[in-house]
């Protein structure tokens, strides 16, 4: 039995901090969405659990046996053991969700292969607020820490769609500590399409006070009449929206050529 799974990169097409918590996390109102491309994972059955990891960006991964994959792995019951490859071509620390979309993705093929447990979603909460949403991998509204769920009418389903960044990797804990606190209110109401259009990422500014690239990144971007750009969660990707293939196609040849060095992905949004 060989089974492949896809861990969607996911973006927030719009991220409203409210408040932080007593505990220290902040309130967050988020529009997650999924494109339908990132880290690839193969599993086949073995003697024992095993994760092995290839890849463009498999060196941004320090211990790949204590990595989001062999987690996931950990706290799922099973009939019998996984070997797992982890193609990794998602940058790590890139405001992509890469290490919980795998995660979402063991889920997933353990699910095809196996089954879950009934309490799946609290096991997958255990090893991130957003595990859950990476493993149903479909856009909605996430409140909480990002735990919470709401559905919103996806109106930009097969949206193409462009990711680039600088090769900067951007650590979370500093760029949430940069926000300045300020709550400028919920998420719009309405579909996907309208909120992205009317929200905003309140970590912007924060994130290029450490990264200044992202600037550049959003420059870029904003060349070439997308439907909507921003930078996606916390930084460093940032991400463009379009109205066809052939215009994401040229706004990736044009960075491409000017910025040979930016990390570039494209795809859909599902």
């Amino acid at each position: 039995m060989t089974l492949t799974e896809t861990a969607y990169a996911k973006i927030n097409l719009a991220l409203h901090v409210r408040r932080r918590r007593e505990d220290g996390y902040h309130e967050l109102e988020t529009l997650f969405a999924f494109v339908d491309a990132g880290d690839t994972l193969t599993a086949r059955v073995a003697k024992q659990d095993k994760v092995i990891t290839t890849g463009e960006f498999a060196g941004g991964i320090d211990n790949p046996f204590d990595n989001l994959v062999a987690k996931a792995l950990g706290v799922l019951p099973r009939a019998q053991a996984l070997e797992i490859t982890l193609e990794k071509n998602l940058p790590v620390a890139a405001g992509l969700g890469g290490g919980s979309a795998d995660a979402g993705a063991v889920f997933r093929i353990v699910r095809e292969a196996f089954g879950l447990p009934d309490d799946w979603r609290e096991r997958a909460a255990r090893l991130g607020a957003d595990v859950p949403a990476c493993v149903d991998s479909d856009m909605h509204i996430g409140l909480g820490v990002g735990e919470e769920r709401r559905e919103v009418v996806n109106d930009l389903e097969g949206t193409p769609v462009l990711l680039v960044n600088p090769r900067e990797p951007l650590s979370t804990p500093p760029v949430f500590r940069g926000w300045d606190g300020k709550d400028r209110g919920p998420l719009p109401s309405g579909s996907a399409r309208e909120i992205a259009l009317a929200g905003r990422n309140d970590l912007r500014k924060s994130a290029i006070s450490i990264c200044p690239q992202i600037a550049d990144v959003l420059s870029e971007l904003s060349r070439g009449a997308p439907i909507q750009f921003e930078m996606s969660g916390s930084g460093a990707t940032c991400y463009a929206l379009y109205e066809s293939c052939a215009a994401r196609d040229e706004a990736q040849r044009r960075i491409e050529a000017g910025h040979p060095d930016w990390w570039q992905m494209t795809g859909r949004l599902r």
